[in-house]
């Protein structure tokens, strides 16, 4: 069935939805052979302030950067990576006043590290697609953060027609 060219599409994706995979997308950066992350930063008039995604800090070369989950803390990446959330917050080059209020999209539930940097830098919603480590310590911890400090979080729905092109970026 041809769609009415005199009415505008019906199949557009929802605003949750476009940041969402704008979040994905960076996440692609990522030089991380376990976990790629993006984050997306949005005013409260829809408009992106910035973007970023995990990895290595400038200046630290990534051929030498260890990437691995396990063994001793120094030779692996946990001491060392950026989050995907810092790396956002950082990224942006407008007055930190222009972060209030905003929303930071985010594929992976924050950390409590990033749900602290998050809190400070005056952002007051944070929606992310996957919680895979809900009951972690950390996350326990981001979620008492939010709480606390009235950072609203939600898990995004995304609908049946635009999920494969979401999840899969």
């Amino acid at each position: 069935m041809e769609q009415d060219k005199n009415k505008k599409r019906n199949d557009y994706l929802a605003w949750d939805e476009y940041f969402m995979a704008i979040a994905k997308l960076s996440a692609m950066r990522s030089k991380d052979p376990s976990t790629q992350v993006g984050a997306c930063i949005v005013s409260d008039d829809n408009r992106i302030l910035s973007i970023g995604y995990n990895g290595a800090p400038n200046g630290f070369e990534d051929d030498n950067f260890p990437w691995a989950r396990e063994g001793e803390q120094l030779n692996t990446k946990y001491p060392y990576v950026c989050h995907a959330e810092m790396n956002a917050i950082l990224n942006y080059r407008g007055g930190k006043r222009d972060l209030e209020d905003s929303k930071i999209y985010v594929d992976l539930f924050p950390c409590n590290e990033c749900a602290k940097i998050i809190i400070q830098s005056g952002i007051k919603k944070v929606i992310y697609l996957s919680d895979k480590y809900a009951n972690s310590e950390n996350n326990i911890a981001a979620r008492r953060l939010f709480d606390e400090c009235n950072v609203e979080y939600k898990k995004i729905e995304i609908e049946d027609n635009n999920k494969d092109i979401i999840i899969k970026l």
